[in-house]
């Protein structure tokens, strides 16, 4: 029998939600291809804002990964946009003139970012925020430019600030309305929303209009109606979508604002459906992730011959993290003549919560702070439930109850992938699902934008009573269902010794292992075999292995190593020879006081590192970055101890240690802190007479004062607690854990409570100084044995972190 063909046009999350739906119901009659214009596999572009904020990769974002197109029997093209449809010959054709005919067609072709027709719009340094892309075009002015301007208070705009502010950049907000997220938020829970982002560093601009970006070539600045200008280097315009529906509309496809569909998202020509945000139905464009997955089952089903569900519209509601305040809304939120309302503010501890009531029945509501109720309220709102037995349930429960206990089976636990609790439960029992990360892969529950994940391991608690194992477990990536310390535990008791071995003792599924794994099995196996493990490079992120950080361009960024920021006239020299030699575009002063040589070619790599004759800074390392100082007793009239003498003794010995995640440190003289300190995953500052040592802070995507560990008299006791602090999180953290997440999760009490036992600090240092004992010079030997010229034709087989 002859395969039917479907053709999707658009690789993003509706469509390729689509073709999953499909694959589930029959894979075996149909013919896939997929066209993106992006050069990515499908990822969650909900999770954008986490890739701008520097710590999350693409491969993190990666719904469906290369693998998963071969598995399915997709044909999938990558970069290549389709340019027209014809519909009467049922073909497709691309702008790589590839021709494609098909037997059903699915648009999905999204929406596109609505930039404002201002002057200057067309001026270098003004960008959307839309795509991978966009973020990149953040991330790298952000390394030569300050001052950001977000126009746009919604959603997207704050995502964008906060990506900003991590990425050291001022950033003001603008917005044409009066508060923000107008269309989610009443003004009380605006109002709160903006106390909390301006006390992380936001600042905004309300009630303003833009009227002209200035500059000439490069923006400048933002002028407004009212005649105030502002200074701005960088413009991120949030101001909302548009569906894209031009291919549709040149192609003789019905379109008004969206491409016009029916109850079964057809088209007005023959074996065409549209989904997602390109979609109109109702005269609505939805845009969020849940209404668009609802649409994809519904093509599936209709494709494969059901006609038994129809799209009847959604009812939205959005439950997320704004910059990590937890908001929830749905349905109504303003009031008006026909209802009423019942309220909740707790100012003291940051809650709000207000439900709408039309004729007795719960018709919306706003949650700020603590958003546990938003699935239950969601249902309330689209079976027009009683407010009273709302009030009722609510008094019933005891304090103790869980809220997935008394959730109703029916009742959604993942709003983005429309699972219910029932379908969770049903999950476990059937399939004998015991882990979180088993959970989500079975039922797509916390998949998107991984805001249910605890309501999901509380059910997976309940379900299996005294099965559970506890916590929430996650495997350390999809090759696996074996956690961090269960991984650690076998090497340990079976005596593994690399990486092949390790996978084929505990059953990988994918015996080549991936981009997590590999790099992650690397640490765990040298963590805990120092002395004999023997570190496999091409387990390493390029970065590492090429010594120096991939650019946006392809080229590369070298930082040699300047220990605690001081540095001298020889050195200074030879990078300015260097620069000079290899036309070095860009020369930047870096905020760990080093200095970075940006635009390398990567043929040049060896020979740049050769001609500095200095160490490597590992730039580009899970392992000790910097070590900032200020500049001490000895020239500061404040300072009280010698904090350079003191960083550059913390740098030389810990540096080329390996760590489940970069370590940033800091010594500051006196608690004016000028050194930053306290936000290092270990600063030190010194007072009259002693030193306070903090840990765990950290001044990038979750801005985090470090926790007083101790205070200490001399330099050597300031070492050896570094060291024995160093050594417990590299053998209890995650890895690709910062220290700060590490202490949050296990404790500064336990932290303490381990290392006040003098005989285990002392057992922690003593293997903190194993490691460091065998420590080779990677970037040495690495010059020395001509491995980067291995491995710059090699790098592609690596796996790439995105910075």
């Amino acid at each position: 029998m002859n395969k039917q063909k479907v053709v999707l046009i658009g690789n993003g999350m509706a469509g390729v939600r689509c073709i999953e739906e499909l694959l589930k119901l029959n894979s075996a009659d149909f013919e896939i291809t997929i066209f993106g214009s992006e050069p990515y596999p499908n990822y969650n572009r909900i999770m954008l804002s986490k890739v701008l904020q520097g710590d999350t990769s693409v491969e993190d974002i990666t719904i469906n990964d290369w693998d998963w197109y071969k598995e399915n029997n997709i044909q999938l093209f990558v970069d290549e946009t389709v340019i027209k449809i014809d519909t009467e010959h049922k073909t497709v054709i691309s702008d790589k003139d590839r021709m494609i005919s098909y037997d059903h067609l699915i648009i999905a072709t999204g929406s596109n970012p609505f930039i404002l027709p201002l002057p200057g719009a067309d001026k270098e340094g003004v960008t959307a925020f839309r795509d991978i892309k966009d973020c990149e075009t953040m991330m790298t002015t952000a390394k030569t430019h300050k001052k950001a301007a977000v126009i746009g208070g919604g959603l997207l705009g704050l995502e964008a600030a906060r990506g900003l502010l991590n990425l050291g950049m001022e950033v003001k907000v603008i917005h044409i309305a009066d508060i923000l997220m107008e269309r989610q938020l009443d003004k009380t829970a605006a109002n709160m929303l903006q106390k909390e982002l301006e006390k992380q560093g936001m600042e905004f601009l309300l009630e303003k209009q833009t009227e002209s970006i200035l500059g000439d070539d490069r923006v400048t600045g933002l002028r407004f109606s009212d005649g105030e200008e502002i200074e701005a280097d960088l413009v991120v315009m949030a101001v909302g979508i548009r569906p894209n529906s031009a291919l549709a509309n040149e192609s003789g496809i019905k379109v008004n604002r969206g491409i016009v569909v029916n109850d079964f998202m057809e088209t007005d020509v023959k074996d065409v459906y549209a989904v997602g945000e390109c979609a109109e139905h109702n005269g609505i464009a939805y845009g969020l992730v849940a209404p668009l997955y609802d649409q994809g089952k519904v093509i599936a089903r209709k494709i494969c011959g059901f006609e038994d569900e129809t799209y009847q519209g959604s009812v939205l509601s959005t439950q997320l993290k704004v910059s990590g305040v937890d908001v929830f809304s749905a349905g109504q939120f303003i009031e008006d003549e026909q209802t009423k309302s019942f309220n909740m503010y707790d100012e003291w501890n940051g809650v709000y919560k207000k439900v709408l009531i039309n004729d007795g029945a719960i018709c919306g509501a706003v949650l700020f702070g603590d958003t546990t109720e938003g699935s239950k309220l969601f249902r309330a709102i689209q079976n027009r439930e009683q407010f009273s037995d709302y009030m009722s349930a609510n008094q019933d429960k005891s304090a103790e109850t869980s809220i997935v206990s008394i959730m109703e089976d029916n009742e959604l636990v993942c709003g983005c992938n429309g699972v219910t609790k029932g379908a969770i439960v049903e999950a476990i029992q059937t399939n004998g699902l015991s882990t979180f990360e088993e959970v989500k892969n079975c039922t797509t529950a916390s998949r998107s934008c991984g805001g249910c994940k605890s309501l999901v391991v509380d059910l997976l608690e309940q379900t299996l009573g005294d099965g559970f194992v506890g916590g929430q477990k996650e495997s350390i990536c999809g090759c696996t269902d074996l956690s961090r310390e269960e991984v650690v535990e076998e090497i340990r008791t079976k005596g593994l010794t690399h990486i092949k071995e390790v996978m084929n003792v505990l059953g990988w599924k994918n015996t080549e292992g991936c981009s997590k794994c590999r790099p992650a099995l690397n640490y765990y196996l040298g963590m805990v075999n120092p002395l004999e493990y023997q570190d496999e490079r091409e387990s390493r992120f390029v970065n590492e292995r090429l010594h120096a950080n991939i650019q946006k361009d392809g080229t590369f960024s070298v930082v040699p190593r300047i220990y605690g920021g001081v540095t001298n006239a020889e050195e200074l020299r030879r990078i300015a020879n260097v620069a000079d030699k290899y036309e070095v575009p860009l020369i930047k002063i870096t905020g760990g006081q080093r200095i970075d040589l940006l635009g390398v070619e990567k043929e040049n790599l060896p020979k740049v590192w050769e001609d500095l004759g200095m160490p490597s800074g590992y730039a580009y390392g899970k392992t000790l970055r910097t070590v900032k100082t200020c500049v001490g007793e000895n020239f500061c009239r404040f300072g009280t101890q010698d904090s350079i003498g003191m960083g550059i003794e913390l740098e030389k010995k810990f540096e080329r240690l390996n760590t489940p995640h970069k370590v940033k440190m800091a010594v500051s003289a006196c608690p004016r802190n000028c050194a930053e300190s306290g936000i290092k995953d270990v600063g030190v500052v010194g007072i009259e007479g002693a030193w306070e040592i903090y840990v765990g802070g950290n001044g990038g995507t979750h801005l985090r004062a470090g926790d007083l560990l101790y205070k200490v008299k001399t330099k050597q006791e300031v070492i050896e607690i570094t060291g024995a602090f160093l050594q417990y999180y590299r053998e209890t953290a995650d890895y690709l854990e910062r220290t700060s997440a590490w202490v949050e999760r296990v404790g500064l009490d336990h932290v303490r409570s381990v290392l006040d036992d003098e005989k285990t600090r002392a057992e922690l240092y003593a293997r903190m100084e194993e490691a460091l004992s065998v420590l080779k010079d990677p970037w040495k030997e690495a010059i020395e044995n001509k491995k980067i010229q291995e491995d710059l034709y090699e790098h592609v087989k690596v796996p790439v972190e995105v910075k």
